[in-house]
């Protein structure tokens, strides 16, 4: 499965919303040292109820912007 991801790093309150096919996910992480990303792959684990593995970023390492594959 893939998702569309909108990431907001440095937030004052963790949440992931749903926004028509894609997914508003803010987290506390701040975005350098891949913190945000790595947290972004936890809490994607967390909902879709996989392994952390099996999460993948595969475009937007570097932007807020990102397409997630998640194997199950």
């Amino acid at each position: 499965m893939y998702l569309k991801v909108f990431v907001t790093p440095g937030a004052k309150r963790e949440k992931v919303e749903e926004k028509g096919e894609l997914l508003a996910i803010a987290v506390r992480e701040p975005a350098s040292g891949n913190r945000a990303n790595d947290r972004v792959r936890e809490l994607i684990a967390l909902r879709q109820g996989v392994p952390l593995t099996q999460v993948r970023i595969l475009t937007g390492h570097h932007s807020r912007g990102k397409m997630i594959s998640v194997n199950s």
